[in-house]
This record gives C-alpha cells, sequence and structure tokens, in this order.
C-alpha cells in the first residue's frame, strides 16, 4: 500500500476527506492528492499524521501499529481521532475537561483489571 492509498484509507476510517485532512494539517486543499505522484517531505508527512493520530512510521507502511513510535503522549485531540469525534468546535477548557473524563475512565479501567 502505497502512502496516499494509507492516508486515504485512515482519513476514511476517520470519517474525514483528504480536502478536510489536508486543510486541517495546515496544507493546501488538494496536496494530499498530489503525493500520488510526488514524495512529500517528512514535516508535511508529520502534520497529517498528527492530525489523523497515527504515527509517521504507520503512514510510511513500517508497521501496522497506528501508534508505533508515536512519541507524543495521548492528548484529547489524539483520543478524538482515534474514536472520530470533532472537537474542533470545543475550547481548550472543554478539552481539557473532556480528556480529565477519559484519563479517570480509563484509569478506573485499569484498576479493575489490576484488582482481579
Amino acid at each position: 500500500m502505497t502512502l496516499f492509498e494509507r492516508i486515504k484509507k485512515t482519513a476514511k476510517e476517520r470519517g474525514i476527506s483528504l480536502t478536510a485532512l489536508s486543510v486541517k494539517s495546515g496544507l493546501g486543499e488538494k496536496t494530499i492528492y498530489k503525493w500520488k505522484e510526488k514524495e512529500p517531505s517528512a514535516n508535511r508527512i508529520k502534520a497529517v499524521a498528527d492530525v489523523l493520530g497515527v504515527s509517521v512510521d504507520y503512514l510510511l507502511g513500517n508497521t501496522d501499529d497506528m501508534h508505533a513510535n508515536k512519541k507524543d503522549e495521548s492528548t484529547v485531540d489524539l483520543i478524538a481521532a482515534h474514536w472520530g469525534i470533532e472537537l474542533d468546535n470545543l475550547s481548550q477548557e472543554e478539552k481539557a475537561i473532556v480528556m480529565a473524563r477519559a484519563r479517570d475512565y480509563v484509569k478506573g479501567l485499569v484498576d479493575a483489571f489490576e484488582s482481579k
């Protein structure tokens, strides 16, 4: 699978068009479509990976683990992207509340498994 095909597949799974993905990544509207023919720079691939909530290695086909080598810790945007949830209309404060509740939820699950 090519870089373009993997981006297209992942974007579809996340419910985002390639045009919207390009814009959210800070690129021109049709930039990703051009990657069918031309190799993008590393920083452009990283921008797309960040919006999709996956690692660059995943997009490049070096791994099938979407989060392999992902350096930044889970953030509310990464979690939302993973679950296909749009949080664009939330303020930073509201995003912090969502993240705190998600963290509490996951911690509760982990604690429940560890107490078995």
